[in-house]
């Protein structure tokens, strides 16, 4: 049995407020507290169909047109079987080669996910791990050294690894873009018929934060796709800072509109895990320590409703100030304003809870 809890996303401190704090979002929903309980395959009924309103989503749709509700799932079990149950949750099968994009971190002390905790699950799906050189120098700027990075950090010995621009790139369309009219992506995007986006929900230097969005947007980009997306499509060749910050978070979510619409929505499925939350991301390879306790594990259909779920969590943390500042300090939720703008998804969700003891 799990527990359904119904929410509209807003990514401020009053979201906080509304949900209750921490304790009503992680523990008293884990232990059947006041919010409305449903079974897991209900929850899953619910992504085909209209999912069952409450009075602050009825509210908000009255008044703003708002999209319906996605289904993220959560569990404060993070460990490798959380980590199953989490994307079980999400009733998904995957077609054909299936390609699990994660950031592989920068050396030497980065935060990125532990092949010990991925490693059921990317054998789950019999995947292939996949990644991007990057754009701004470092460890992981060529195919040699960062398939070197790839093999220090453990993703060799779990399964096959892929730099899916290690042959060339390709161009694909962004459809109804204000800032890209299209993605450049690796060329091996080709090679896979099915993507599991698994990410480190963490804070970010230039974005406020990364979740699923940026590890689609920036991790599936060539290098000079990444400068396209951080120059909001003015270039594709030097510097990947930028001067104007809500250009370049709108280009984000337009980016992962096109991956969506070239594989097919039904092709892709997201998790975030919630743990080691700096406010560095995996590509600083000397994070500032955590100095919030971890959170847990998310999954959706849903990237917008996914990344806002977390953004939420974190304003529900008491201990969360320094993350919550360096997200509002880049205005990191615009990202999610503007991909629910663009219809990649909805901020307003309902969150399941599939039990698990924090870690």
């Amino acid at each position: 049995m799990a527990l359904l809890l119904s929410l509209v996303g807003c990514g401020g401190r009053d979201n906080a407020a509304n949900i209750g704090g921490e304790d009503a979002v992680v523990s008293e929903v884990a232990d059947a507290g006041t919010p409305e309980t449903t079974d897991v395959e209900s929850a899953k009924d619910a992504e085909t169909t209209e999912p069952e309103s409450v009075e602050n989503a009825e509210t908000l749709s009255e008044e703003t047109a708002a999209p319906a509700a996605s289904t993220v799932y959560f569990t404060a079990d993070i460990s490798p079987e959380g980590l199953v149950k989490a994307y079980e949750a999400l009733n998904w099968t995957p077609t054909g080669k299936t390609a699990v994009k994660l950031s592989t971190g920068e050396p030497p002390n980065s935060n990125y996910l532990r092949p010990e905790l991925i490693a059921d699950l990317v054998n789950a799906v019999s995947g292939t791990i996949v990644e991007c050189n990057t754009a701004y120098g470092g460890s992981r700027a060529s195919t040699a050294m960062h398939k070197q990075v790839a093999e220090d950090h453990g993703f060799t010995a779990i399964a096959n690894f892929d730099l899916m621009d290690e042959d060339g790139q390709k161009e694909i369309p962004v459809t109804g873009g204000v800032r890209l009219n299209r993605a450049i992506v690796g060329s091996h995007i080709d090679n896979y018929d099915s993507f599991l986006i698994l990410s480190h929900f963490k804070g970010h230097a230039m974005a406020g934060f990364g979740g699923a969005i940026k590890n689609v947007a920036i991790g599936m980009s060539s290098a000079s796709g990444k400068v396209l997306v951080h120059t909001a499509g003015e270039r594709t060749t030097g510097s990947i800072w930028y001067d104007n910050q809500d250009a370049w978070l709108e280009a984000l979510p337009e980016m992962v509109s096109a991956v969506r619409d070239y594989i097919g929505a039904e092709n892709i499925v997201y998790v975030n895990v919630m743990n080691r939350l700096s406010v560095d991301c995996d590509c600083d390879g000397n994070p500032a320590e955590p100095d919030m306790h971890d959170i847990g594990i998310l999954a959706s259909r849903d990237p917008v409703a996914l990344d806002q779920a977390c953004v939420d969590l974190v304003y529900a943390a008491p201990d969360s100030a320094s993350l919550q500042a360096r997200m509002e300090r880049q205005h990191g939720v615009h990202a999610l304003e503007h991909g629910e703008g663009i219809g990649l998804g909805s901020r307003t969700y309902e969150l399941v809870t599939l039990g698990g003891n924090a870690q």
